[in-house]
């Protein structure tokens, strides 16, 4: 059977165990399986560049460790650490969730809106937003200012994702919202029915492209 690995490369157990519950519907008869890791050596949260910076050798030896067992791999983190290395150390389909969430969103609405972190984090998105030439796309980046080990306190962490979201879609004009953090993954479904509005959760969209991708037989080089 085909295998997805998806790697959550901090080393907080309760963000992993998230995003398998939100994987669940796309695990079904006939479909890749799917399987999630942490990566021991990351840290808590991945919070810093110096964060995404210091995951990037981990990343790639676990890679290449789980080579051989894997026909993609998906990583969990929404600054698509050591996401190019990672490319380097297979010739199997490597997914970085924040590339795959915005291209998600961009097919759902016309105004893009990110729900992030912590402030420290924008700059950083910006980065990689400019990268990838979708400033005119992008409404809005905001914090919701938790750490990444405080989002299993699900009141606090859903109130302030609501509030977020709202200034977002109603003061930014965002149509489409993207939730910047993997360990936001059980947030999903309650905070789109609470805004009206599509609400992305990037892992899910970075699975269902590696799905296609070991579907249709896809290789890197």
């Amino acid at each position: 059977m085909a295998r997805i690995l998806v790697i959550n490369p901090n080393s907080t157990e309760a963000v992993t165990d998230g995003i398998d519950a939100a994987l669940e519907p796309f695990r079904m008869s006939g479909a890749p399986k799917i399987d999630c890791t942490t990566l021991a050596e990351g840290p808590p949260g991945i919070q810093s560049q110096r964060d995404v910076d210091r995951v990037t050798l981990p990343l790639c030896r676990l890679i290449e460790r789980e080579d051989n067992r894997s026909d993609a791999f998906v990583i969990a983190c929404f600054s698509d650490p050591g996401l190019h290395a990672a490319r380097e150390s297979t010739n199997h389909p490597v997914i970085g969730i924040s590339a795959a969430g915005i291209a998600t969103a961009l097919n759902l609405g016309n105004l893009v809106g990110i729900i992030a972190i912590l402030p420290t984090s924008l700059a950083r998105h910006w980065r990689y937003f400019r990268s990838m030439g979708l400033t005119d796309r992008i409404a809005g980046d905001r914090a919701i200012d938790m750490p990444v080990v405080a989002l299993t306190d699900e009141e606090r962490t859903f109130a302030r994702m609501r509030e977020v979201g709202q200034a977002l879609r109603d003061e930014d004009g965002a149509d489409v919202l993207v939730m910047g953090c993997a360990g936001m993954a059980r947030y999903r479904t309650r905070l789109e029915q609470a805004l009206g509005m599509p609400i992305v959760d990037p892992t899910q969209a970075a699975v269902g492209m590696a799905i296609s991708a070991v579907q249709l037989g896809y290789r890197t080089h």
